[in-house]
């Protein structure tokens, strides 16, 4: 069993998050979901992005580091788009780190003002046309992520959706959220 902090996306702790966090525990993990966001959720993305500006992004990064604050070491760090972030500064620099995984988002290990910790797993989850994993240059900072880290997995699926992962959203992609949930559960049961 892995103790997760999954971080959710610009959309808010919506019910789709929730529903991913709730199969991970089904299938024996600790999982705990901070809200970033104090409640709020947003219909669409550009909504929640214009939140997180208006909170500052900083602030909303720091807020999910800070969510780390009174628990174990040993946590595997789980973003989700603006979630990443917050995971990977964690993944990154928080001592302990058991692994990361990294939907739909990754930046550079420099980004972060540190170098990519050795002997902590990382898996990259995103689709190959989505306008902001590929498009904004996130593929390229995860196919180094993956070559720098001692264990790195990058995983392309065909598509154009962002936050494909989430249930609940109109942008969701059952086929490949099916597989994205098989492969973040068989990294889990390695922690």
């Amino acid at each position: 069993m892995a103790e997760v902090l999954l971080l959710h996306h610009a959309q808010g702790l919506t019910e789709g998050v929730r529903a991913f966090a709730d199969r991970l525990r089904r299938a024996g993990h600790m999982v705990h979901t901070p809200d970033v966001y104090d409640g709020r959720t947003f219909p669409t993305l550009d909504e929640g992005v214009a939140y997180a500006g208006r909170v500052g992004f900083d602030e909303v990064r720091l807020r999910g580091v800070r969510s780390a604050d009174g628990l174990p070491a040993e946590l595997v760090y789980l973003g989700c788009s603006l979630g990443v972030m917050a995971a990977q500064q964690l993944a990154q620099t928080r001592a302990g780190a058991r692994g990361a995984v990294l939907l739909e988002a990754c930046v550079p290990p420099a980004q972060i003002g540190a170098p990519w910790p050795a002997g902590v797993p990382v898996q990259v989850h995103g689709m190959d046309a989505d306008p902001f994993f590929a498009g904004e240059g996130d593929i390229d900072a995860a196919r180094a992520l993956v070559e720098e880290a001692d264990d790195g997995e990058l995983f392309v699926y065909p598509g154009d959706r962002h936050l494909f992962t989430d249930g609940s959203l109109p942008t969701y992609d059952a086929g490949a959220a099916a597989l994205v949930t098989e492969r973040v559960l068989g990294f889990l049961a390695r922690r």
